[in-house]
């Protein structure tokens, strides 16, 4: 049947989608788990969630399937990045909490790394800036944090991984301790040019090497499992915004995709030439194979999805997050109100770990429609800002680039059409929305020899709706500039 399961581990949950040798889906398993927050900016995954979710969506994705283990080409693994776990070698067992890419504990290490100076160094070997998003401040703050444990990681005992490599260790019963090099280019311990860890990096992080994953190809043999009745071999790992770019068939420089999920990550394909940021963004690994790597520009915004959720959940505006849509379309074009939703502190370009959540422009007219306008209209102006940074590092990109863009808010055409508008250029959705999974999929199905080439499938790729740009040029512009104010009042770094 040359059956493929993609195993797509997110924030908030986790999903099994078994697609045919032609990326049609067939069948899907998702389960919730728990988000943890011990304190304000703090956020953790209990690991065994993590593990008991895989495990139990892998298995009831294959059982509507009808597959039995022949059937399966291939497993591909995409998951939540920087995520930060450390567990015991010889039991499995975790030694800690996950904790997850919103955590903004680390914090206070980051500042004083970046008063010593160390922050262009770190930049020109990863490509990232210091900041508590990534995975090394994690790891250093478990170690020193967690009894015993930096003496059990010095003597071998303990295992480091993003969600991938636990994933990956689990499946594999404790054989395989890997990871790839998009999940490992956002550890802040590669050096992307080489695709190596560094040992300096490690050193100034205090982490032992020996903790450290191997680093492999997205495409690879990476061991197999006997999990769902028989072996399986699980043949393509990348972080979800690198699947994602993958799946919406971003193979040739300049194209560009952005994801609206919990939060929002747009990446730029620069080709074969890392390109350094002048405007605040990150340089990452877009994918790898045969030990060639593609990079990318990113930008990363930390709130996207998450400010419906705020919505739905802490304020209950909404009883459900689709909800908002109708809401939104309620509301008076006259009250010009603006969410800057810095829950956990802002992306890019701003990088401010400190700022918090704001509204500005409330009236006594403005109400619950304003505010989620507001909220569907953040996200375009936070994309907004992360284009013109493209734009200024990378010149070929032009100003008609056509941004893909995939996840769950890309289903509200409000949102879509003033992205569209905000943007000044035509956003595509496509006729596929799982696109982090498909691109897992065909990772896996590339390996496993069921897959077409990347040209092929790239050509392969279609859109259900273009939505292209309806606002004119002095409501944009009015618009926009009313969006950076707001940040402006909203920065603690100015």
């Amino acid at each position: 049947m040359d059956a493929l399961i993609a195993v797509d581990q997110g924030t908030t949950s986790t999903r099994s989608i078994v697609f045919d040798r032609h990326l049609k889906p067939l069948a899907i398993a998702q389960q919730e788990f728990r988000q943890i927050y011990p304190a304000p900016g703090l956020v953790e995954h209990d690991p065994e969630d993590i593990w008991a979710t895989t495990l139990a969506t892998l298995r009831e994705a294959a059982a509507k399937a009808g597959l039995a283990p022949k059937d399966i080409a291939g497993i591909g693994i995409t998951n939540q990045r920087e995520t930060t776990l450390i567990w015991d070698r010889a039991t499995g067992k975790p030694i800690h909490n996950a904790i997850v890419w919103q955590d903004r504990r680390t914090a206070p290490l980051c500042e004083t790394l970046r008063g010593a100076g160390h922050e262009t160094t770190v930049s020109q070997r990863t490509g990232l800036l210091l900041d508590p998003y990534f995975s090394a401040t994690k790891i250093a703050w478990l170690l020193d944090n967690v009894p015993g444990a930096r003496e059990a990681a010095e003597k071998g005992r303990l295992a480091f991984g993003t969600v991938d490599a636990f994933l990956l260790w689990r499946l594999t019963g404790g054989r395989v301790h890997a990871t790839d090099a998009t999940n490992a280019a956002r550890t802040m311990l590669l050096d992307i040019r080489n695709g190596r860890w560094d040992a300096e990096l490690c050193d100034l992080f205090r982490i032992p090497m020996p903790l450290l994953p191997e680093v492999r190809d997205c495409t690879h043999d990476f061991g197999m499992t006997d999990l769902l009745g028989g072996a399986t071999g699980i043949l393509g790992m990348a972080g979800d915004q690198q699947a994602a770019t993958v799946g919406q068939g971003c193979f040739r420089p300049g194209m560009m995709k952005s994801t609206y999920g919990t939060g929002c990550f747009a990446l730029l394909n620069t080709g074969d030439t890392p390109v350094a940021s002048q405007n605040r963004l990150l340089t990452t690994v877009a994918y790898q194979f045969d030990g060639k790597r593609t990079y990318a520009l990113e930008g990363a915004i930390f709130v996207a999805g998450a400010a419906v959720q705020w919505l739905r959940d802490a304020m209950r505006i909404v009883p459900t997050a689709p909800d908002i849509n109708a809401l939104a379309a309620r509301a008076n074009p006259d009250e010009e109100v603006y969410l800057v939703p810095a829950f956990v502190g802002l992306g890019a370009p701003y990088w401010d770990s400190k700022a918090r959540g704001a509204i500005f422009g409330l009236t006594r007219n403005a109400g619950a429609a304003e505010l989620a306008r507001a909220a569907l209209e953040s996200v375009a102006y936070q994309t907004r800002d992360l284009l013109d940074a493209m734009r200024g590092d990378w010149p070929q990109m032009g100003q008609e680039t056509v941004l893909r863009v995939d996840g769950g808010l890309t289903a509200s055409d409000l949102a879509m059409q003033f992205l569209a508008d905000m943007l000044g250029a035509p956003v595509d959705r496509p006729a596929i929305k799982e696109t982090t999974a498909i691109g897992a999929a065909y990772l896996a199905g590339l390996k496993a020899g069921v897959c077409p080439d990347l040209e092929t499938f790239g050509r392969g790729w279609s859109s259900e709706r273009r939505f292209t740009p309806a606002m004119a040029d002095d409501l944009r512009d009015r618009k926009y500039a009313g969006w950076q104010d707001a940040v402006r009042r909203t920065l603690t770094r100015r």
